[in-house]
C-alpha cells in the first residue's frame, strides 16, 4: 500500500447529502493513498460508510491510527425536522416579552414551559426556583418527549438553578437532560435556550451515528481514536461529540474548506464546494477558515434558528449536480431548490424507465409534457408503525410504486387524482419511503460526456423531451437541446456568482431572473448582468474577485470554470478535489475552548462592589480584589482548556489566553488549547 510508517495512516470520511466520501491519508507525509465515493444512504448512514471503507480496501486495519468523520447529519436533521422531541424548560424568562417579540419560534421546539427563578446580570437570584412546578411538568410530559433542555436566565453567571433543576428532574425520570450553561457562556438568553433545545433533539441522532461508525470500525478490526469535525473545522473526540452534537452544525462544509486549503496549499482563497444537493461557500484567510462572529444559524421547519455555537462563516445555496431542472410558470428555466435522483441513474437501475423514455419521445410534444419526466420510486418498504396510521391514498401509492418507478401523470391516473397534492405523499417523501427522480445537471453532464457513470441514452431522451417545451429565444415553443444545455449552465453561473457576491459583500441582490436589468431602475442588477456578460455597447463594469476559487466536489470544474471567468479570477482544482471534504475530516486540529467569567459581587442594594466572582461552568469562587480574580480566572481557563484538549485527543496542545471586557466591570477570560490529533 505505502512505505510510510503505519502510525501515520488516517481514514477520513464525509457523509454529504448525496455522496459519502472516504480518503486514506499518510498523515505526516500529507499524501493521499486511496479515495472512494459512495451514495449516501440517509435512512441508515452506516450503509454508505461501510461501502466507502470496503471500497478503500484497507490491507492492514492495525495500521489505521485515527478515523475522523464530518457529517451533515445534525444540519439535515434540524432542516428536515427529524430531531427528537424536546421539552424546553425556561427558568426566569419573561413570557410576555417572548410573546411580544415573537421569539418563541426561535426555540426549535413547540414544547416550552416557563418557571419562576433565574438570576440577574450580577448573578443574584431574581426569584425563588419553582422546583415543584418543574417536577409537576416533568411528570406530565416525560412519556411524550425524548429529552429535556433547561435554560435559566443568566445561567452563565450563576448556573445554580439549572443544576438544581437537573438534580430534581433526574430523580423522577431517566430522560437525557441538557443544561444551557454547559453549552455556551454567552449571555444571549434566546440563543442559549435554542442551543440547548437543538442539542437535546440531536443527542440520540448523533449517538446512533457514532455507534454505527464504531461498529463499522470494529467489524474490520480498526482500533483507533474516532474524531468528529466541528462546525468551525476543528476536531473533537467522539465522546465529546456525543454529548454536544449541536457543535456539528456545518461540520460538512467546514471540512470542505479545511480540505481545500490542505490540498491547495493556499493561505487565502474562496472555497466553493459543489455537491449533489448544495453549493457551499467558505473563505480561507491566513490559512484559517473565517469564523462567524454571531454563532451558527441553521434553517428548520419554523424558519432560521440562531445558536450560540461557534462555526465557520458559510453560505449554502440549493444548487448542485442533482438539482431538479424544471420550467417555471412563465416558461423560464428553474434549477432547484429541490434535489432529485438523476434520470440517468434511475434508468440505469430500472430498465423499464429507459423504455418509457423511448416511448415518450415518440409522442406528440403536446402529449409529452415535462411532468412526464418526474418519476416517483419506492426507496424502502414502510415500517409497520407507519402503515398502522397510513391513509388509504398513501397505501395505494406505495402499492403502485412496488411495480417500479412511475411518472407522476401515470400515478395521478392510476390513483384517480387530479393533482399531486391529493396523493398525500409529503410524509412518504419526508421519511424517505419514496423518492423523486427528474432531469438534473448531472443528466446534462451525461449528454455532454463530462461525467457519465449511468445511462447516457436515457439522459439524452429526457433532455430532448424537455427541450420541446423550452421557449425559443426569439419566441415560439421548442429549443435545440444543445442550446438548452447552454442556458442551464448560464443560469448555474448566474446563481453561483450571485451567491459569491452576496456572501462576500454582505449586500442583498435580487436573484438572477427576478428583474429585468435593462428595465429595472436600480443599479445593482444592471451592474451584475453586464459584469457577467459584457453586453453593454459602451460600458464594461467589472466585479473582480481578489482571491482564487478553490473548487471542491466532482462537478466543480464544469460548474465553476465559467464562474471564475465571470469574476476575473483563477479556478484551482487540486488533485483529489472531488473528495476534499473527506481530506478535511482528518486535516483539522483538535481545539478546546474554555471561558471563565469574572464579575462584581455587589451589596444588597447594588451600589458597592464587595469583591468579585470567578465563575466556571460548575463552580463559583469569591475573590476580594479584581487583579487576583483575573489571575485565578486565567489559571483556571488555561488548565481547563489544556485538560479538555488532552482528553479530546490533542497531541502536545498549545494554549492561548485572551481577556475581554464585557463592560460593567465584567470580564471574560477565554483560553484556547489547540494541537494536532494524537495518533495511536
Amino acid at each position: 500500500m505505502s512505505t510510510v510508517n503505519h502510525d501515520s495512516l488516517v481514514l477520513g470520511i464525509d457523509t454529504g447529502g448525496t455522496y459519502t466520501d472516504g480518503v486514506l491519508l499518510a498523515y505526516h507525509a500529507r499524501k493521499v493513498l486511496a479515495t472512494r465515493k459512495s451514495l449516501t444512504t440517509k435512512r441508515d448512514f452506516a450503509i454508505g460508510i461501510d461501502n466507502v471503507i470496503d471500497g478503500i480496501r484497507i490491507e492492514d486495519p492495525a495500521a489505521i491510527s485515527m478515523v475522523s468523520v464530518s457529517t451533515t447529519l445534525a444540519t439535515n436533521a434540524i432542516a428536515e425536522g427529524k430531531g427528537k422531541r424536546v421539552a424546553l424548560f425556561l427558568i426566569g424568562y419573561d413570557p410576555e416579552l417572548i410573546a411580544n417579540f415573537k421569539l418563541q419560534a426561535r426555540f426549535a421546539t413547540p414544547h416550552y414551559f416557563y418557571f419562576a427563578g433565574g438570576h440577574d446580570l450580577y448573578g443574584r437570584e431574581k426569584a425563588e426556583l419553582d422546583l415543584a412546578g418543574i417536577l409537576a411538568q416533568v411528570l406530565k410530559i416525560k412519556d411524550h418527549v425524548d429529552a429535556i433542555a433547561v435554560s435559566s436566565y443568566f445561567s452563565p453567571l450563576n448556573p445554580e438553578h439549572e443544576q438544581r433543576a437537573y438534580t430534581a428532574i433526574a430523580r423522577v425520570c431517566d430522560l437525557p437532560v441538557v443544561l444551557g450553561h454547559q453549552l455556551s457562556t454567552r449571555l444571549g438568553s434566546v440563543e442559549r435556550a435554542t442551543t440547548a433545545a437543538l442539542n437535546a433533539s440531536l443527542l440520540a441522532v448523533l449517538q446512533d451515528f457514532i455507534i454505527a461508525v464504531r461498529r463499522a470500525m470494529e467489524r474490520r478490526g480498526i482500533v483507533a481514536p474516532l474524531m468528529v469535525v466541528r462546525g468551525d473545522g476543528t476536531l473533537m473526540s467522539d465522546e465529546f461529540a456525543a454529548r454536544t452534537p449541536v457543535e456539528t452544525i456545518h461540520s460538512g462544509p467546514a471540512a470542505s474548506a479545511i480540505g481545500g486549503r490542505f490540498l491547495s496549499h493556499l493561505e487565502d482563497a474562496l472555497v466553493v464546494d459543489v455537491g449533489g444537493t448544495t453549493t457551499d461557500l467558505a473563505l480561507i484567510e491566513g490559512g484559517q477558515v473565517r469564523i462567524s462572529a454571531e454563532g451558527a444559524s441553521v434553517g428548520g421547519p419554523a424558519g432560521e434558528y440562531k445558536t450560540a455555537v461557534q462555526a465557520a462563516n458559510l453560505l449554502s445555496i440549493a444548487l448542485g449536480g442533482d438539482s431538479h431542472i424544471t420550467l417555471a410558470r412563465d416558461g423560464q428555466l428553474a434549477i432547484g431548490p429541490e434535489r432529485v435522483l438523476p434520470l440517468a441513474h434511475l434508468a440505469a437501475e430500472h430498465p423499464d424507465v429507459a423504455k418509457r423514455l423511448h416511448a415518450l419521445v415518440r409522442r406528440q410534444w403536446s402529449q409529452a409534457s415535462p411532468d412526464w419526466l418526474e418519476y416517483w420510486h419506492l426507496l424502502r418498504e414502510p415500517p409497520q408503525s407507519f402503515l398502522a396510521d397510513a391513509s388509504n391514498r398513501q397505501i395505494a401509492l406505495i402499492d403502485a410504486l412496488r411495480d417500479g418507478p412511475q411518472p407522476v401523470p401515470e400515478l395521478l391516473k392510476r390513483l384517480k387524482a387530479l393533482h399531486v397534492g391529493q396523493l398525500d405523499a409529503a410524509e412518504l417523501h419526508r421519511q424517505e419511503i419514496i423518492g423523486k427522480a427528474g432531469l438534473t445537471p448531472t443528466d446534462l453532464m451525461h449528454v455532454q460526456g463530462s461525467h457519465a457513470p449511468w445511462d447516457v441514452e436515457s439522459a439524452g431522451l429526457a433532455l430532448e423531451v424537455f427541450s420541446h417545451h423550452v421557449p425559443a429565444p426569439g419566441g415560439g415553443r421548442g429549443s435545440d437541446p444543445g442550446a438548452v444545455c447552454a442556458r442551464v449552465w448560464q443560469r448555474v453561473t448566474e446563481m453561483a456568482a450571485h451567491a459569491i457576491i452576496t456572501f462576500l459583500s454582505g449586500k442583498k441582490l435580487d436573484p438572477p431572473g427576478a428583474v429585468d436589468p435593462e428595465r429595472d431602475a436600480s443599479f445593482a442588477p444592471w451592474f451584475f448582468h453586464h459584469s457577467l456578460y459584457g453586453s453593454h455597447p459602451y460600458l464594461q463594469p467589472e466585479i473582480r474577485l481578489k482571491v482564487p476559487i478553490i473548487g471542491i466536489g466532482a462537478p466543480a470544474g464544469l460548474f465553476l470554470g465559467p464562474v471564475a471567468a465571470a469574476l476575473r479570477t483563477d479556478l484551482i482544482l487540486p488533485t483529489h478535489h472531488e473528495v476534499a471534504n473527506a481530506v478535511g475530516a482528518v486535516a483539522g486540529s483538535v481545539m478546546v475552548s474554555e471561558e471563565v467569567l469574572v464579575y462584581p459581587r455587589l451589596n444588597e442594594i447594588g451600589l458597592e462592589v464587595l469583591g468579585y466572582y470567578v465563575q466556571t461552568g460548575e463552580e463559583r469562587a469569591e475573590v476580594d480584589d479584581l487583579a487576583p480574580a483575573l489571575a485565578r480566572a486565567t489559571t483556571l481557563a488555561r488548565e481547563r482548556a489544556l485538560g479538555g484538549a488532552l482528553r479530546s485527543g490533542a497531541d502536545n496542545p498549545q494554549v492561548v489566553v485572551e481577556q475581554q471586557s464585557d463592560g460593567l466591570d465584567m470580564y471574560r477570560i477565554r483560553a484556547r488549547a489547540m494541537g494536532n490529533p494524537r495518533l495511536s
